[in-house]
């Protein structure tokens, strides 16, 4: 190439890299994706929004989360909330569907569990026996579905569903019309055969061995699995200690306890949390509000006691959480109240699920009832 024509092909590479938009600094938007330093890899936000008609999602690579939305003036209407997912994926299933639920109202989540049987999936339900006769699950059993009550004392208070031996919703949602769309709920969709298989497994005992309450078996098989990179522990009681659980996870706390719980009478985890308000920690919670005054040995006055930032909730439906959420990077959820009742004697299941992005969304529902709660 003559020398000669060198300074033009210089002068037209620096025109043409100014023409290029320079590379972005600021915060990567959520949905989008971006490249890892160094690397040609894409790196994908752990969550995306999910809409929602009444109610709030979030989707990731195995799962789905969603809240309830007792505030908003749709939920009135009685439609359009978060069980249409659930709705869905019942729809989807091709081989069965196991359901371990407290309470259950919502007819078009029992019409797709009878569409699912028509198409030859295998249903089976165990419920509490004080709510079999509530007209949804007696259509599901004229419908040719077997229920099986707990016939116990103790609660069969879990709120679960597994579809083909490989997802399962569970959270603090029944399946009630209340649940969907008058009280604040959560639910959490996982696509992991190794937490189908523990739930399932807990499934079984009840259905298939007709174990409940203090007879359960400690045989979760995979207490603890990690999934695209997240760490999820799945714990049941009575059988699985699942208050030491708890215990020794705010013990190790180091910034901030975060929680939303309805019913809260356990006099250790108050203490430890307590403690953890006195060494410097972060601590703020929301209780339900009718609880508090009923609630037999209730916490709320003792963390009171301590200036605790803890305040009742401000909707008129039950604040029905259970979540903890831990240094903004571990999420307690499930079925389980903060009581001895559930350590010892209620069927009862919770998660454990380690990654900042998924606590950050349970965050945010947590600072929605926060700010809507009474001070005192």
């Amino acid at each position: 190439m003559p020398k000669r024509c060198l300074p033009l092909i210089l002068l037209i590479g620096i025109l043409f890299s100014a023409c290029v938009p320079a590379t972005s600094t600021g915060t990567t938007p959520a949905g989008t994706t971006n490249e890892a330093p160094g690397t040609d890899t894409p790196v994908t936000p752990v969550l995306e929004e999910k809409p929602v008609y009444v109610g709030h999602g979030a989707k990731g690579s195995f799962f789905e989360i969603y809240f309830t939305d007792p505030s908003n003036p749709a939920s009135k209407q009685q439609s359009g909330g978060i069980e249409l997912a659930l709705i869905a994926s019942i729809d989807a299933a091709r081989l069965s569907v196991d359901v371990a639920v407290y309470s259950f109202s919502l007819r078009e989540v029992g019409n797709a569990l009878l569409r699912a049987r028509d198409r030859g999936v295998t249903v089976r339900v165990v419920m509490e026996s004080d709510n079999m006769d509530r007209s949804v699950p007696q259509a599901l059993v004229e419908g040719g579905i077997r229920i099986l009550g707990d016939r116990r004392e103790s609660l069969m208070h879990n709120k679960f569903l597994i579809i083909d031996r490989s997802e399962v919703w569970t959270g603090s949602m029944n399946f009630t019309v209340t649940g969907a769309y008058e009280d604040n709920n959560g639910l959490i969709h996982i696509r992991s055969k190794e937490v189908a298989e523990n739930y399932l497994t807990e499934f079984e005992e009840m259905y298939t061995r007709d174990l409940f309450g203090t007879d359960a078996l400690a045989s979760t098989p995979n207490p603890s699995v990690t999934v695209d990179d997240i760490q999820i522990e799945t714990y049941f009681s009575p059988d699985d200690g699942v208050a030491s659980q708890l215990l020794q996870l705010l013990q190790g706390a180091q910034e901030s306890i975060y929680f939303l719980v309805y019913s809260f009478t356990s006099d250790p985890i108050a203490q430890v949390i307590r403690n953890q308000h006195e060494a410097g920690l972060t601590v703020a919670g929301v209780m339900d509000d009718e609880l508090v005054d009923s609630n037999q040995g209730s916490e709320y006055e003792f963390f009171l006691g301590a200036e605790l930032d803890v305040r009742r909730d401000g909707n008129q439906g039950l604040m029905h959480h259970k979540i903890i959420i831990i240094d903004r990077s571990i999420v307690v959820t499930g079925s389980y109240n903060l009581t001895a009742s559930a350590d010892e004697r209620n069927d009862e299941n919770i998660l454990i699920i380690h990654n900042p992005d998924i606590a950050e969304y349970f965050l945010s529902e947590f600072e929605r009832i926060f700010e809507m709660a009474l001070q005192p």
